[in-house]
């Protein structure tokens, strides 16, 4: 009700349920400023840490600065208390970082495709961000180089060829003994 209120929600639609004779209401986030607040407000909470990556993350991005883009994650992961892989097995699992990734990503409100489908598998992350087309692909304690071969050798990249957009196929690397990235490979495709 607060978010509501406040304003960080607003009413899509209006439901009334005949059988129970109630109105229900489903809310939305009513444009991007909201969700940018939303997200780093949760981001914040989740990972203990400011949201001074962001700048350089999204400016990697638009530029397409893949190394910096390095940087930034390899921050960002720093940043994970070690009491967030204490008593589990998130450290092992690509799903972790991959979500980790990509809902850092989200935070900066730019499109993204989480296991994007192609004829020949999925793309674990698409990130388009202006002109730019990112194909990223996660592996954890893998063979160095994998990740990026996947993405060549499964030719992930076809489906966007021919959208006139600069395409960065982008292979990340981690450890689950370090919790962070080990290898990370980029090439951009030629036109």
């Amino acid at each position: 009700m607060l978010l509501y209120q406040s304003g960080y929600l607003t009413i899509e639609k209006m439901i009334q349920n005949e059988l129970l004779q109630t109105i229900e209401y489903k809310l939305k986030i009513p444009n991007i400023e909201v969700q940018i607040s939303l997200n780093d407000y949760i981001i914040n909470y989740l990972f203990r840490t400011d949201t001074k990556i962001k700048d350089p993350l999204i400016k990697s991005l638009y530029y397409g600065k893949p190394e910096e883009l390095k940087d930034t994650l390899t921050t960002l992961f720093a940043s994970i208390p070690y009491t967030n892989y204490t008593n589990n097995d998130l450290k092992l699992y690509e799903g972790f970082y991959a979500s980790v990734v990509y809902s850092y990503l989200a935070s900066l409100g730019v499109d993204l495709i989480g296991e994007d489908v192609t004829n020949n598998g999925r793309v674990d992350l698409t990130v388009f961000v202006s002109d730019k087309i990112y194909v990223i692909e996660f592996k954890v304690d893998g063979e160095k180089g994998e990740a990026l071969s996947q993405i060549k050798q499964k030719n992930y990249a076809q489906k966007y060829l021919n959208t006139g957009k600069d395409i960065y196929l982008v292979g990340i690397e981690f450890s689950s003994e370090e919790k962070n990235i080990v290898n990370f490979e980029w090439e951009k495709v030629k036109r």
